[in-house]
């Protein structure tokens, strides 16, 4: 490496690591950057013009002091007369940026390219996809619906090529968990967008939008339906979203974003780009756990954090637009909400699947009611629980809980009966006891409180006060 090249990356490193932090930057930008800039303006105008408008431009900032790389590195190549890597992996952020990149790291946005192999991936790798898309870091191949589905979201995993070259499977890929070459995982520009990287844009909802919406997490959509995205899209002019310091109620108050909520500053609390560290429950498996327990399974240290301490930080949040009481009744309702999906769908249905697994084919999915069960926790359920947490009534009922109670009562039952009738006489003592013992759990939770309404045991009890809220609606309407 050239001892010039080597000064300055010193100095790049001496800049990021004190000066820039305590506000100085440099005088102008470097003898490389500029010859980066001569080149670029002309061949690439508009990230030159996307540079040109971004604070890193008015700090000095410029495509080498992102994009330096060392001889060695895995995905560094000779560009004229510097060695330089394409992609710019939170690492090498964290040359600046430091605390950002460490909060990042801690969370589960850093941890999205893990699904790779997970089941959602093997309904795109083997059920959606096939082994069509060889490339040459890929030569067995990859499901194209997963490269250019699951990966953009979650991640790839960056491949080098022998010539210096990024294989065309695994990128391009902006994906929030996206595992870099240097090891590094996530992409900060998944919501920073380069070459502005600004904040305005990963303040709005339609960034995060991007991967957080569609039958499983349509956070998108519900912030649109809900009264926090109707108040946001009428008043995005009063929003201040450039604003450097964007704090609630100082800065803007007409409406919260996804930022707001999840990140971003509050009189009392700084931003963070943990965005689980205001979140009391984690909707995405079929049965909700606290956070700190899904932190644990992944090791991050997030794990010593308890759910109420999170919970609190949320209502800070909230408490900056709502009283109290609202706040609190808020979470009643979406505690409720929890607690009906778990008792009558979810508990109960999971525990169906386990008992019908020694009926079913082997494969995944292979069955009807692999899909049947899928979908009601992973799309219909999500949707309840998401909906509930953000106040988007439609999705909670209608895309939620009805789609939920529907797909039970005439699709899943009828699937589990016939599983369990076809084996009851199976010559085969295993099937015949597994069918036995699946008839049985069938029986037992219809006849539930939650369920016997399905059989028509409803008590008269009940019976009665549905009568009678029937005859006061009739009463006040038929006029």
């Amino acid at each position: 490496m050239k001892s010039t090249h080597l000064k300055t990356i010193i100095t790049i490193i001496a800049w990021c690591s004190g000066s820039l932090l305590m506000g100085f930057t440099p005088k102008e930008p470097t003898p490389q950057s500029l010859a980066c800039i001569e080149c670029h303006k002309k061949e690439s105008g508009s990230i030159y013009q996307q540079w040109g408008s971004s604070k890193h431009y008015r700090a000095n900032v410029g495509c080498f002091e992102c994009h330096s790389a060392n001889k060695d590195d895995v995905d560094a190549f000779k560009h004229y007369d510097e060695y330089i890597s394409v992609i710019v992996s939170p690492r090498d952020c964290a040359r600046c940026h430091e605390h950002e990149v460490q909060e990042f790291n801690d969370s589960h946005h850093a941890k999205g390219g893990r699904i790779l192999g997970s089941l959602d991936n093997i309904l795109a790798e083997v059920v959606e996809g096939n082994r069509g898309f060889v490339t040459p870091a890929f030569p067995e191949g990859n499901s194209a619906a997963a490269v250019t589905g699951c990966w953009q979201c979650h991640g790839s995993d960056v491949k080098v090529l022998e010539d210096g070259s990024l294989d065309p499977a695994s990128w391009p890929n902006t994906g929030i968990g996206r595992i870099n070459p240097d090891g590094s995982e996530g992409s900060c520009s998944a919501c920073h967008s380069r070459h502005s990287f600004s904040s305005a844009q990963a303040r709005t909802p339609d960034t995060c939008g991007k991967c957080h919406m569609g039958p499983d997490h349509p956070q998108i959509e519900i912030f649109n339906e809900s009264k926090h995205g109707i108040a946001y899209y009428a008043n995005i002019n009063k929003m201040n979203l450039d604003s450097a310091k964007w704090v609630v109620g100082e800065d803007y108050d007409a409406a919260p974003t996804c930022a707001t909520c999840h990140m971003s500053a509050t009189k009392d609390q700084p931003v963070t780009h943990d965005i689980g560290l205001r979140i009391s429950w984690n909707n995405r498996p079929a049965i909700s756990i606290r956070p700190e327990v899904s932190d644990a399974k992944l090791g991050l240290p997030g794990k010593d954090i308890p759910w109420q301490e999170r919970r609190a930080n949320m209502i800070n949040v909230c408490l900056n637009c709502h009283n109290q009481n609202y706040v609190d009744n808020f979470y009643v309702q979406y505690d409720g909400l929890i607690e009906l999906y778990h008792g009558k769908f979810a508990k109960p249905g999971l525990a169906l699947y386990k008992a019908a697994a020694p009926l079913l084919r082997k494969p995944k999915f292979s069955n009807k009611i692999d899909f049947i069960w899928f979908e009601i926790w992973h799309h219909e359920g999500r949707r309840a629980r998401h909906g509930a947490s953000m106040m988007g009534p439609d999705y909670t009922h209608w895309h939620g809980t009805y789609e939920i109670a529907r797909n039970f009562y005439t699709e899943y039952i009828p699937e589990l009966s016939e599983l369990a009738e076809h084996h009851l006489h199976s010559k085969d003592p295993e099937k015949k006891a597994a069918a036995e013992a699946l008839n049985d759990l069938i029986d037992q939770t219809l006849n539930d409180d939650n369920h016997k309404w399905y059989l028509n045991k409803m008590d008269d009890a009940e019976k009665a006060k549905r009568k009678a809220a029937q005859e006061d609606f009739k009463n006040r309407y038929s006029n």
